[in-house]
């Protein structure tokens, strides 16, 4: 869940590879405030297909705390982090406009939502299930948030529903 308070300083960290969630886990144990938006995408994993939850910039996550006041040398220290973003040393301030426009497009897990919604007509690309990375057209959208699209499959044109938050428009 996203515990976001647009007062504080927000700063940009590092952290090392495939680590995100021991370096989250560590620092809001030490009460800091995190914020790491995510995505979710399809990996083929053999022959079938794999949902996954990864960070939307990969290899950094946000961290918010009081310049003068907290101990934030720590985080340098602390387990999973690779390094906190600085310039000759000091840590430099994140615009506070770039972290709400951010926070604004996420859900309450930190998932990135949709930047626009799919509409009859639009062409997309299919970016989790089965027929990830495919291209197709929308044919039709149904009250329950499921897309009828045009998929161009082996020459041929095959109606294939999905869920709209499976779709990216174009």
């Amino acid at each position: 869940m996203i515990s976001y308070q647009k007062s504080k300083a927000w700063y940009l960290l590092q952290f090392k590879p495939n680590s995100y969630r021991i370096a989250e886990l560590n620092l809001k144990r030490q009460g800091f405030e995190t914020f790491i938006p995510l995505q979710e995408i399809t990996k083929r994993k053999f022959s079938r297909f794999v949902n996954c939850v990864i960070p939307l910039f990969p290899g950094y996550m946000f961290v918010s705390f009081d310049l003068n006041e907290s101990l934030w040398t720590k985080i340098r220290s602390t387990s999973g982090v690779l390094r906190l973003v600085s310039i000759g040393g000091i840590p430099k301030v994140l615009p506070s406009d770039i972290i709400d426009g951010i926070v604004q497009r996420c859900d309450k897990f930190g998932r990135i939502k949709p930047s626009k919604v799919p509409a009859k007509g639009d062409d997309v690309r299919i970016i989790r299930g089965s027929f990830a990375d495919f291209l197709a057209k929308i044919e039709k959208i149904d009250d329950n948030e499921r897309a009828l699209v045009l998929l161009k499959f082996a020459e041929n044109m095959t109606r294939v529903e999905v869920e709209t938050n499976q779709l990216e428009i174009l």
